[in-house]
């Protein structure tokens, strides 16, 4: 069974974690931080810039997916973003089938609870489950203590994952990442986050595309940017994020030049 890398919407790092599998070289260990930027391409005015990514403010969500692997239909996945006060949550959803990642009946569910300072998405805990019927049931959750500077995981995670990893202003969750792709993405824009998740830290940097480009997933066409990791080795991130759109309309990771875990936009729907 080849391992699953990881992917910004976490997926496949929580597929890794079930299955048994290893990160890449190039993502292990704690990496230096670098500052969350959205910087422009050379050239671009702000105004340009800011053309594209229309949706800034966050906004209560219902997005269902349809998940692929290895290039053949494996299940479904939800997410959802829903409000509580000051603070909100993202949930995330994978319901596998005819052996997704090599697991028949494969089940994850993710969720991150966090607030918003000065405009930053700031993860406050965190849960992850992963079943598969008569072969494991298996359960971390984190906690990012801001007041201590320190974020700790427990569960079912190997040892050296439950050391305290550092915490830094702008660290996020794979799950907020995604969500502040959506939010800083615009034509020629390269952006770095801090990816603190599951006991470890390290570098996402991306870069968007200079132009749109249409975008089928699931029968609806869209005009999306493609935004794509350009520190993941040999393995690439790619999402096509759509002006309006709340969330991704396609998030798909390559190995070795070969599809592996491929979500598509069926349909999303704003809360109340």
């Amino acid at each position: 069974m080849r391992p699953a890398p990881t992917l910004t919407l976490a997926i496949a790092a929580a597929l890794a974690l079930a299955t048994g599998g290893l990160a890449r070289a190039q993502d292990t260990g704690a990496a230096e931080p670098a500052p969350v930027q959205a910087v422009p391409a050379p050239g671009a005015t702000a105004d340009e810039a800011g053309t594209f990514a229309s949706q800034r403010t966050l906004e209560p969500f219902l997005a269902t997916y349809e998940a692929w692997y290895g290039g053949r239909h494996a299940g479904t996945a939800t997410m959802q973003l829903v409000r509580d006060a000051a603070r909100w949550r993202i949930d995330l959803g994978v319901r596998g089938d005819r052996g997704f990642a090599g697991i028949v009946g494969l089940n994850i569910d993710q969720s991150t609870v966090f607030d918003q300072v000065d405009g930053e998405y700031r993860p406050l805990a965190q849960g992850t489950t992963r079943k598969a019927a008569l072969v494991f049931n298996r359960r971390t959750t984190g906690t990012y203590d801001w007041a201590s500077g320190i974020a700790r995981w427990t569960g079912d995670i190997s040892k050296a994952r439950r050391a305290p990893v550092p915490l830094r202003p702008g660290d996020m969750s794979g799950l907020l990442i995604n969500l502040a792709v959506v939010r800083d993405a615009a034509p020629g824009r390269t952006l770095q986050y801090r990816f603190v998740d599951r006991g470890r830290a390290r570098d996402h940097v991306y870069r968007a595309a200079d132009t749109t480009e249409p975008v089928e997933v699931a029968g609806l066409s869209y005009e999306a940017l493609r935004v794509e990791r350009t520190n993941g080795g040999n393995d690439q991130t790619i999402l096509w994020v759509a002006d309006g759109v709340p969330t991704p309309v396609r998030i798909l990771q390559r190995e070795d030049g070969e599809d592996a875990v491929d979500l598509r936009l069926v349909e999303y729907r704003t809360l109340q």
